[in-house]
């Protein structure tokens, strides 16, 4: 062998060792730039990527000692960019950009610091609405690293006192994974792989239920004992594993795994860089039938065929294991977490003798059914109804299924599909009705699994249609009812004087208030409502001593409205 050919052969693999070796490059990030976001014990609720209906979760739920009220400061030198508040979601929320091009954020949140809270009152204020989403000036508020901006607390979508923290990429809004940048947690534990799952990708993954194998660790490897037989010519695995950290009993989500076949790379899942308009294609990337279904969380080493890239890395295909060669293939999946520490599950599969032929990737939809397909415009219609679905909506192709039930009273039921197909948009539903006395009035009202979403039913010669983002038993309720108010020990003439607020509870048949407002002796009062429960005011200077007229108004989403006046003295 001449030199040439030597060094081409040591460079060829030299290059096959290192994409063998990592599917993913080594980030970037700055280490030891953003200390650690709240005065309390460096201890953590949830991190960066763990699975939750409908997202990833997309920071670090940091503790605060099961405590409100812990002072919450800047990870970093940078000003405050943007400030938002909002019922559900992340509640009392603070972002900062920094000027290494990154932005953190703080949610969950009681008060701001002082100057903030009063700013932003006045803005709220100004702008008569308690809910905000705020771009603030660069250099009003600048802040420097450690210095207080809030307290912690309990707002919004949280379940208990934390502080979620995220680090974003300015420009991009990307979200990225914090442990990349030295939080300084320490962590020198692997992640632990708990299952792996087999689905045979000559049908479609919501038309099966996946085939679970028992692992077994060896030697620090796990394995799957006896080789895999399967009568199909593709498979694709999925994984059930999870990750810690030293010195915590809590089990956290992954950050990465990858999938090889006789060592060659073929894909691979990295959770860093997300967006939030990204973060639903979680749907994609877990079995959610599965789950739906009440099975555990798994994690796919496929790409669905309507997910684009995303998370993955494509090497050599999208996941799916061709097996039409007939020998014996080994694979090997390794799973790692961001500190770099890494377990590895090996195991053997080869394709079986009596392979059953499929056509259409397993949709041969029978007559009463329609095959919907990831990429198209896919639409059901006949005379009562018409399901329209436009191209990014699904993930893996189904047989459509519709029934219509005559319930005992009110308008038709009709079952569009079920909810263990997701959707990643929402899709528009058209039903057919011509007996509703109040067509301006009209509600279509989705159910299933417990779960019920109402939206306003738009008429037009006879139709009524709302988007929703998911299937289930779908029917028209017409709503003439206007909602309830109902103060919370408070009551018409009282003498308010030992209150320290104003409560009031709202009810609605839909459960979907359009408006809230409340004017005090004809100014706009400010009333929060955190977790879209109570609306709450706190005793301030906008309700001085003496005697006050309360008027409050709600409007629900059909439009119905109630206005009730209350009189009191302070």
């Amino acid at each position: 062998m001449n030199v040439h050919k030597l060094t081409a052969l040591c460079l060829f693999l030299l290059i096959f060792i290192s994409a063998t070796a990592q599917i993913f490059p080594a980030k970037n990030y700055p280490q030891g730039y953003f200390q650690w976001p709240v005065i309390a014990k460096h201890a953590l609720a949830a991190n960066f990527g763990e699975l939750r209906p409908n997202h990833y979760h997309m920071g670090l739920d940091c503790k605060t000692d099961q405590r409100e009220n812990v002072p919450v400061v800047a990870a970093a030198d940078g000003y405050i960019a943007k400030v938002k508040i909002e019922p559900f979601g992340f509640g009392r929320c603070i972002y900062i950009n920094h000027p290494n091009g990154l932005t953190t954020l703080y949610a969950h949140l009681n008060d701001f610091y002082p100057a903030l809270e009063k700013y932003i009152t006045e803005l709220q204020y100004e702008q008569q609405s308690w809910k905000v989403f705020v771009d603030i000036p660069e250099g009003m508020f600048p802040v420097k690293k450690g210095q207080q901006i809030a307290f912690s607390g309990n707002t919004g979508g949280s379940q208990g006192p934390h502080t979620h923290f995220e680090i974003r990429d300015t420009k991009t809004d990307k979200v990225l994974n914090p442990f990349l940048f030295g939080m300084g947690l320490p962590d020198n534990i692997p992640p632990d792989i708990f299952r792996v799952a087999m689905y045979d990708r000559c049908l479609s993954t919501y038309e099966q239920s996946p085939k679970f194998y028992n692992l077994k660790k060896e030697n620090g490897i796990y394995t799957i004992p006896a080789v895999i037989i399967t009568n199909t010519d593709k498979v694709s695995f999925a994984i059930a594993a999870t990750d810690r950290f030293s010195g915590s009993p809590h089990k956290y989500g992954i950050y990465e795994a990858s999938l090889s076949n006789d060592e060659r790379p073929v894909i691979g899942f990295q959770i860093d860089s997300i967006s939030y308009d990204e973060t639903r294609y979680v749907n994609a990337q877990i079995d959610y039938k599965l789950r739906s279904d009440g099975g555990p969380f798994v994690q796919h080493l496929s790409r669905l065929p309507g997910y684009p890239e995303g998370i993955y890395k494509q090497v050599s295909g999208d996941g799916v294991i061709d097996l039409t060669d007939d020998s014996t293939h080994a694979i090997k999946i390794e799973v790692k977490d961001a500190a770099g520490n890494s377990s590895i599950l090996k195991f053997n599969i080869k394709r079986g003798t009596s392979v059953q032929p499929k056509t259409m990737s397993g949709i041969a939809a029978a007559p009463s059914q329609t095959a919907f397909r990831p990429g198209f415009v896919n639409i059901f219609e006949n005379e009562k109804i018409c399901a329209y679905l436009p191209e990014p909506c699904l993930y893996d192709s189904f047989r459509f299924t519709y029934k219509e039930i005559i319930p005992a009273t009110g308008f038709p039921v009709y079952q569009v599909h079920n909810a263990s197909v997701p959707l990643q948009t929402k899709f528009s539903l058209m039903i057919k009705n011509s007996n509703a006395v109040y067509p301006d009035k009209m509600v279509m009202h989705r159910f299933a699994n417990g779960k019920n979403d109402y939206a306003k039913a738009v008429h037009n010669d006879g139709w009524y249609t709302a988007s929703f983002k998911a299937f289930g038993n779908f029917q028209l309720l017409q709503d003439t009812v206007p909602p309830a108010i109902t103060p919370v020990g408070f009551w018409e003439g009282m003498n308010v004087a030992k209150l320290n607020r104003l409560a009031f509870v709202i009810t609605d048949a839909t459960e979907e208030l359009q408006n809230f407002s409340a004017m005090l002796d004809g100014k706009w009062l400010r009333f929060s409502n955190d977790k879209g429960r109570t609306f709450i005011y706190k005793m301030d200077e906008h309700c001085g001593p003496g005697k006050h007229e309360l008027k409050i108004s709600v409007a629900d989403c059909a439009g119905n409205t109630t206005e009730k006046w209350y009189h009191f003295s302070r």
